[in-house]
This record gives structure tokens, C-alpha cells and sequence, in this order.
């Protein structure tokens, strides 16, 4: 009984670690067109489209916890000004809360010149990678549960809130600040915790060109020091009871 109930407490453990993302595509706002891949397309041919790739496999961990989120872009970006928002997309989004009802997404745009150097083909980006950078807060008008009431911040400052996507429940009701572009599924206001955006204040594809060609969105957070403390109380068990029985 005791061996099965640590072997329990090591499998959940084991479940916990880093795995490869399962990333869903959707719509946000307006009618882009997704063709679904490896790789996926978005094709943003009307002011105001917004589409996006999002994920919950790391909900509930911290943001400080990242250890990489990635994605990798196949098309021709040259055809955009160098720095511009289309050539170093997409857009990087997470909803945060603090457990108390509070939620907003929080983000900086690839325009931004402090992300220019971290766009490599795509991203490849660890919280290290995030933690001076600005970070921007949207979907809230209620700042005042964030660090200096959200003003200022950098990602470091928000290293300890929780990813996670607000429910369709929540959503549903709304709260002031919640806007049309908030990363949401159009229709159902299914959310995710980590999104990769395209369209919005990118600029828009001529209807009949290339889309965004993506493919490889994936995002991993390293355990938690509690979940650490946890499996190392297991294999501790583990050890003693092979202990007792070799006895």
C-alpha cells in the first residue's frame, strides 16, 4: 500500500515535468483565414483580423517559470520594414491572475526595439530572455492588484503571478478593460494561457498574399520548488522502503 501510494506521488511528479505544448489555432476578432498545418498559415487581409495559436499546457505555473517558449516563422518576412511589427512577428501574449479573480494579459509588442534581437527566425525564449523587458499591461482597467498598479513594469516584476486563462464563465461576464481583442476565441471565449498573435496592430496582408507560415509553437516551465520538494519526498520513500525490505 505504501509503495503504491509513493509510486502515485512519483508518477504525478514525472506528469508535472516540461513536455512539447499542444498549441490550438483560433480566431480572435474579424475573418482571418487559417489553414491549418504543420505548418500553419494566417492570413490577415482585413484591418482589424486577429488570429492566434494558444496554449493552457502550462497553466498554473508561475510566469517567472518559463524555460522556453518557441515558435519558428517560414515565411518571406523580408517583404516588411526591418523592425516593423509584421517582420519580427507574431505577438507574444499571456493571461496572468492572482488567484483572487483578477486577470489581464500581459505582453510586449515585436515592434518594440528591446525584442528585436530575441527574433531569430522565430523565438526560442526563456523567462530569462523576458525578465527586462517591458512589460505591457491590456484587458484590465483594474490595475491596482499589479505591482505598482501595473505602470512601469518589467517582466521580472510579475515573475511570481500565475499563467492562467481566465474560464468561458468569467469571460462570459466580462469585466471593465475586457476588450474585442483580448486573446479569446471568437463565438465561444474559449482562452488560453499562452498565445502566439497574429494580426491586430500588425500590419494586414493584401488579400490573395502569403500569410504568417508558422510551425513548431511549443512552451515549457521548468517544476515548481514545492512539486521539486515533492518528487525528492518520493524517491525518499522510495529509497527507505527498498531499505526495509532488503532488511
Amino acid at each position: 500500500m505504501i509503495a503504491a501510494g509513493l509510486a502515485l506521488a512519483a508518477a504525478t511528479v514525472f506528469a508535472a515535468q516540461p513536455a512539447e505544448a499542444g498549441f490550438m489555432d483560433y480566431t480572435i476578432r474579424g475573418t482571418p483565414i487559417i489553414n491549418a498545418g504543420p505548418p500553419t498559415e494566417f492570413v490577415i487581409d482585413d484591418a482589424g483580423d486577429k488570429a492566434a495559436l494558444g496554449s493552457n499546457d502550462i497553466n498554473g505555473s508561475t510566469l517567472g517559470s518559463i524555460s522556453s517558449v518557441k515558435i519558428d516563422r517560414l515565411d518571406d518576412r523580408t517583404r516588411f520594414p526591418a523592425g516593423s511589427g509584421p517582420a519580427t512577428a507574431p505577438y507574444l501574449n499571456f493571461w496572468i491572475t492572482d488567484g483572487l479573480g483578477n486577470y489581464a494579459v500581459v505582453a510586449n509588442a515585436p515592434s518594440n526595439p528591446a525584442f528585436q534581437s530575441l527574433y531569430n527566425n522565430g523565438y526560442d525564449l526563456s523567462f530569462a530572455d523576458l525578465a527586462n523587458k517591458v512589460a505591457k499591461i491590456f484587458e484590465n482597467d483594474d490595475k491596482s492588484w499589479l505591482p505598482n498598479n501595473g505602470v512601469g513594469l518589467t517582466f521580472a516584476d510579475l515573475a511570481g503571478f500565475v499563467i492562467q486563462a481566465p474560464s468561458v464563465a468569467e469571460l462570459n461576464i466580462g469585466w471593465a478593460g475586457l476588450g474585442t481583442g483580448a486573446p479569446r476565441e471568437l463565438g465561444t471565449n474559449v482562452a488560453y494561457g499562452v498565445n502566439w498573435v497574429f494580426g491586430d496592430t500588425l500590419a494586414n496582408y493584401v488579400s490573395g498574399d502569403a500569410g504568417y507560415l508558422v510551425e513548431n509553437a511549443a512552451v515549457t516551465a521548468v517544476p515548481e520548488p514545492g512539486t521539486l520538494a515533492l518528487f525528492g519526498l518520493g524517491l525518499a520513500g522510495l529509497g527507505l522502503l527498498r531499505r526495509r525490505k532488503a532488511a
